[in-house]
Parts: C-alpha cells; sequence; structure tokens
C-alpha cells in the first residue's frame, strides 16, 4: 500500500498515512465542506418568494446573505487558533453541528428579525471550518499537491453553492422555501454523526513529544504566530486573494435574482442555471491550481504571476459579459469570467502554506479566510444590492470586475518579494 510521508520541519513528529485514508479523510470533510455552503447559499435562491413574502428590499436580502461572512470574517481566525490548539477534529463536528442546528431555525424563522439571527448562527458555525477543515486535507497529503489539494478542497465551497442553488431552488418551488433550509440541515447533521467515526485525531495528527516543562511550548507558540503576516508576500496573498473573492461573492448572491429579473426564468430554473456557472468556478479553482503546482514546481514565482494573469482575464471577460444584451454569448463571458476569477484560490492557499509553519496552518489559512470574508464574501452581495436599489442590478455587476483590477495589483507587489520570503521561511522550518 503506497502512503503519503509528510516530513516537515515545522512537525515534531511527522505522521504516515495511507493513499486509501488520505483520500477517505478527504472525502468525508470535502462533504462537510459541501454541507456548509449548501446551508450558506440555498438563501440566495429564495430571495424572490423571501422579497415578495415579507416585502423586503434588495439591500436586506443581501444583508441576510452578506452577515454570515461577516461572522466567519470575524470569527474565523480565534476559531481557528483554538482549533489547532483544542483538537481539530471535535472543533469540526461541534461547528458542523451548530450551523447545521442554526439552518434548521431558519426554516422556521417567522420574520426577518428572527432569520438575521439564525443566519449570524450559521456564521459562527461555519466561521473556522474552510481553514481548519483545509489544515486537516493537508496534513495527509504531500506537499508538492498543496495548490492542487488547496483548490480541490476549497471548490467544495462552490460545489456546495451549487448543491444548496439547484437543490434548493427544486425544493422551494414544490414544497416552499422553509422546506429547503430544512433539508440542508438534515444533510449537515447526518455527515456530523458520521465524522468522528471516521476521522480520528490519532491518524492525522503528529504524535507529541512528552513535555517536560509548561513553560516552553507556549513560548515556542509565540514567534510562529508572527510568521503569520512576517513578510511582505504572505500579506500581499491574504489580501490579493480577498479582493478577488469580492467577485465570487457578489456573483454567487446575484446571479440567480439576475437570471430571475433578465432572462424571466423562475425561481428552480434560475437556480438551476445559476448552479452551471458556480461549478464554473469549482472547475477554476481545482483546474487553475493544478496548473500552478505543475508549472511552478520548480519556479515557485510562477504562482504570482499565475494568479495575477487569472485577476486580468477575469476582468476582462466579466467587464464585456456584463456590458452584452442578454443571449448566449453573455452567459459563456459569465461562465469563463467565473472559471479564471476563481483560479487564484489554489495559488493564494499553496503561497499561505509555504511560508507559513505547519503547526499554525489553521490559523494561518483561518487568516486567509478572514481576508476572504472580510474584503470579499461580506462586502460582495451587500455592496452589489446597494449599488442594485440605486442603479439597477445590471449597472451593480457592471461594476463588480473593477475590483480584479485591485487584486491584481496586490498580487504584482507581492510578487517582487516572494522568492526571498520563500527562502527565509524555509530557513525557519516552514515548507515550500
Amino acid at each position: 500500500m503506497d502512503f503519503h510521508n509528510n516530513n516537515t520541519a515545522a512537525d515534531a513528529a511527522p505522521i504516515s498515512v495511507s493513499r486509501r485514508y488520505a483520500w477517505i479523510v478527504f472525502a468525508i470533510t470535502f462533504g462537510l465542506l459541501l454541507s456548509d455552503y449548501m446551508s450558506r447559499q440555498v438563501l440566495n435562491v429564495v430571495f424572490p418568494q423571501l422579497k415578495a413574502e415579507w416585502v423586503l428590499s434588495d439591500a436586506r436580502l443581501g444583508a441576510l446573505s452578506g452577515v454570515v461572512s461577516i461572522a466567519v470574517g470575524v470569527l474565523a481566525f480565534p476559531l481557528s487558533l483554538l482549533a489547532d490548539r483544542w483538537g481539530r477534529i471535535k472543533s469540526l463536528v461541534l461547528m458542523a453541528g451548530l450551523w447545521s442546528l442554526a439552518t434548521l431555525f431558519c426554516g422556521i424563522a417567522a420574520n426577518f428579525e428572527q432569520m438575521f439571527i439564525a443566519r449570524f448562527c450559521v456564521g459562527i458555525g461555519e466561521a473556522a471550518y474552510g481553514s481548519v477543515g483545509l489544515a486537516v486535507v493537508l496534513s495527509v497529503f504531500p506537499l508538492h499537491m498543496r495548490a492542487t489539494v488547496t483548490g480541490a478542497f476549497l471548490a467544495g465551497g462552490m460545489v456546495g453553492s451549487v448543491l444548496g442553488i439547484s437543490l434548493g431552488g427544486v425544493i422551494a418551488a414544490q414544497f416552499g422555501w422553509r422546506a429547503a433550509f430544512v433539508g440542508m440541515a438534515l444533510f449537515g447533521l447526518l455527515l456530523t454523526i458520521c465524522y468522528p467515526l471516521v476521522v480520528r485525531e490519532s491518524r492525522i495528527a503528529p504524535v507529541k513529544a512528552p513535555v517536560k516543562n509548561t513553560v516552553a511550548p507556549v513560548a515556542a507558540a509565540r514567534p510562529q504566530l508572527r510568521t503569520l503576516v512576517s513578510s511582505r508576500s504572505v500579506i500581499c496573498a491574504y489580501l490579493g486573494s480577498g479582493v478577488q473573492v469580492f467577485i465570487s461573492g457578489a456573483l454567487l448572491a446575484w446571479l440567480p435574482s439576475y437570471l430571475n429579473r433578465y432572462y424571466a426564468m423562475p425561481t428552480a430554473k434560475s437556480g438551476l442555471v445559476a448552479a452551471v456557472f458556480v461549478l464554473c468556478c469549482a472547475a477554476g479553482m481545482t483546474i487553475c491550481g493544478n496548473i500552478s503546482d505543475r508549472v511552478g514546481r520548480n519556479a515557485p514565482a510562477v504562482k504570482m504571476e499565475l494568479a495575477i494573469a487569472y485577476c486580468l482575464l477575469c476582468f476582462a471577460l466579466l467587464l464585456t459579459a456584463f456590458s452584452l444584451p442578454t443571449g448566449i454569448l453573455q452567459l459563456t463571458l459569465i461562465a469563463l469570467g467565473m472559471f479564471f476569477g476563481a483560479g487564484t484560490v489554489g495559488p493564494a492557499g499553496a503561497m499561505v502554506a509555504n511560508l507559513t509553519p505547519a503547526p499554525i496552518h489553521g490559523t494561518a489559512f483561518a487568516t486567509l479566510a478572514l481576508a476572504n470574508n472580510l474584503l470579499g464574501l461580506a462586502p460582495g452581495p451587500i455592496v452589489t444590492g446597494l449599488l442594485a436599489d440605486r442603479f439597477g442590478l445590471t449597472i451593480a455587476l457592471q461594476c463588480v470586475p473593477l475590483v480584479s483590477l485591485v487584486s491584481a495589483l496586490i498580487f504584482f507587489i507581492g510578487r517582487s518579494s516572494y522568492l526571498g520570503d520563500l527562502q527565509r521561511a524555509r530557513a525557519r522550518g516552514c515548507t515550500a
């Protein structure tokens, strides 16, 4: 049987796991990530029903979507830090149980205020899952697969969004919007029960040496935390990724409504069509991440260069798409823009992993999640909703691609120092 040996200078006692078990860990952790985003995005497909039933403005609808990302952005770092120290598996199970129960409460909410509170609780549960789950997955795969595994795992967010939008739309059309939330909640609760039975901390974590005193470990942890923001290139990786994710946040929230308003598609059909576009994001994360690993294996700076190229392609394609009249050409360009727009996820995640120590990867990815949520996923739906209220949804979506130019500039700034920062990270015991 083949084994992955994840020996790193940062690990006190590296472990080896079978390739089969590594993919099992990936599969079930990926499954919970699907539940995470299904619970988050099912709301967007029932916007028209909520707007009609509760007489809500576009800004209020955007707030219901954005509040989850705000909670994730604010709490991802502290909860991931706790998970790194308390136990990643126990933490993941607790998170999944909370967001599933909160999603269930969304299905019985009586008004906007109750829904807002429930959605905030969904965000609390989901806050650290992406970062801690990614740390768990990367711990059982070889180092040279980092961009690929990062892109493939985080593509679960897009796939989960597809399932939340498409299945949620079908369920809502047949049984009402409340049933859509209940269905997402039950799926999450089932996986939450199964997860600790399959993935065990002892099989994925290094075996720790006996501790002779209680002072040294705490002191040793402090300089490691400083490495989260110890170089210009890692800061640019956080910021460039976060700014670029603004586009995904905006389009995930508003594409179903755009299709409903401008293509006269009913709720179920607009959800299914929007799901196809979201799958383009998932494909972009995985394929562009794999390209980054392959092309950049012997040329690390290529990761930054590819991230810049993906941003510029996204800008050109989406700006052109939303300037065209409705039709097949517009839809095709939107799909291509979303493909390349999501392509920065794998390279950015790999850069963060390469520039930070393995024992605090959960916290490092939480820092990345903080940037992604506060700079991208949270403001994306809200800002787009505010612009739509004032200027119309078409003009709002025409403004969204401009964000890619800012992201490209940030990655360009980080590129000049990436190789030097990478050498210093290796000297500190980080891996690349």
